[in-house]
């Protein structure tokens, strides 16, 4: 069959390498740094007619909205948008802002007689980047949310047209803006594969991780070994770059939780948001069980993962525009969900931006190796 020649083909990124690569989903960011300010917001914009999507919670501190309708037990079938926010909690308000939008287009749950009587279904998940921008009040309103579906809006869903000439969006952008990953700027990464016979698999993520990235014996990312040539490589580590990540990523005093504590080591201003999907038809279950397993891309780039400190969230979609699965091809979709998730924390970390605030330094990863290149 099929499915089980995939088995054997060497994998291949979509035309985009990216979540968008599903057909109909549209991503929009909104990014707001300085004047106390780094943070941001990232919408997904399902399809005409909303997505089937369920939800894997690991994290010890998630901050959620609408997260229990994605229980296979809950009645609604299909989401309309899925939010990832900064702010924290605070941030969670970007979800009504992207409701009140859809609202107005008349997109939702039917509720009443008229068409714009109707009920937006919007689950979200926030990380913690509270302060990082030297303000703590300066977090994530109503407005990033909207802004952030107005530029998913504009987006060309259909492959051949305006979205393929689009790149994804990477690095310190929307959710991602104010990301830490273990003292290293963190941020937006974005991945997708093929499977012949199956359909394509994709994620988003927005790393912000209490663990370290970094092998530290040797200084390269975990991940990096299960990247695609469309994923491009990271740079060559020479021994005093090792040195160098040794010494950033070491635990250090800081910022806990909302008080600085100058002989603690800076731990709960993180979390993992993670959006994979594919275009195979799945249940509300099945994209449980998706997201359930794709948590292990997490545990591959990562350690360690879904600690006390991180409110680790994975949001599992279907647009279901393929064909569904059989059983084998459903097992495809799952490990394919894992690695795009591996993939993508990897290319967040790769293509992130080094920034200096009040409240703190953090370098990118290739600023940590190109530092000690010079040195």
């Amino acid at each position: 069959m099929a499915a089980e020649a995939g088995l054997h083909n060497a994998p291949q990124a979509g035309p985009h390498n990216a979540l968008i690569d599903l057909p109909g989903i549209r991503v929009g960011h909104h990014t707001v740094v300085g004047d106390g300010y780094l943070t941001g917001s990232t919408v997904v914009l399902a399809p005409a007619g909303g997505m089937t999507a369920s939800v894997d919670v690991r994290g010890g501190g998630p901050a959620t909205h609408e997260t229990d309708l994605l229980a296979p037990s809950a009645s609604v079938e299909r989401i309309h948008a899925l939010v990832l926010t900064g702010g924290s909690a605070f941030g969670l308000v970007t979800c009504t802002g992207v409701m009140n939008e859809l609202a107005l287009a008349g997109v939702g749950v039917p509720v009443g007689p008229t068409a714009a009587e109707v009920v937006p279904i919007v689950p979200g998940a926030a990380l913690l980047d509270l302060g990082r921008g030297g303000d703590f009040n300066a977090r994530p309103t109503l407005r990033f949310g909207a802004l952030a579906l107005r530029a998913a809006q504009h987006q060309d869903p259909e492959p051949g047209l305006g979205a393929a000439q689009q790149s994804p969006q990477l690095g310190s952008i929307g959710a991602g803006t104010g990301a830490v990953t273990c003292y290293l700027k963190g941020g937006i990464g974005t991945a997708s594969v093929v499977l012949p016979g199956v359909g394509t698999v994709a994620a988003i993520v927005a790393v912000n991780a209490a663990g370290s990235p970094i092998d530290n014996r040797t200084g390269e990312l975990l991940g990096a070994h299960l990247l695609l040539p469309a994923d491009g490589q990271p740079p060559a580590v020479s021994a005093a770059a090792v040195d160098a990540l040794r010494q950033a990523t070491a635990p250090r005093p800081g910022r806990i939780g909302f008080a600085a504590e100058k002989d603690q080591p800076n731990t709960l201003g993180h979390t993992t948001l993670v959006v994979v999907g594919t275009d195979a038809i799945l249940t509300k279950a099945q994209c449980a069980k998706m997201a359930g397993v794709a948590q292990n891309g997490l545990a591959r780039a990562l350690n360690p993962v879904h600690t006390a400190f991180d409110g680790d969230v994975v949001f599992g979609v279907s647009t279901g525009t393929a064909e569904a699965p059989d059983i084998l091809g459903f097992h495809q979709i799952t490990v394919a969900a894992a690695d795009v998730v591996t993939r993508s924390i990897v290319r967040a970390l790769l293509a992130a931006t080094g920034v200096t605030t009040a409240d703190g330094i953090w370098p990118s990863y290739s600023d940590v190796i190109s530092s000690a290149g010079k040195g």
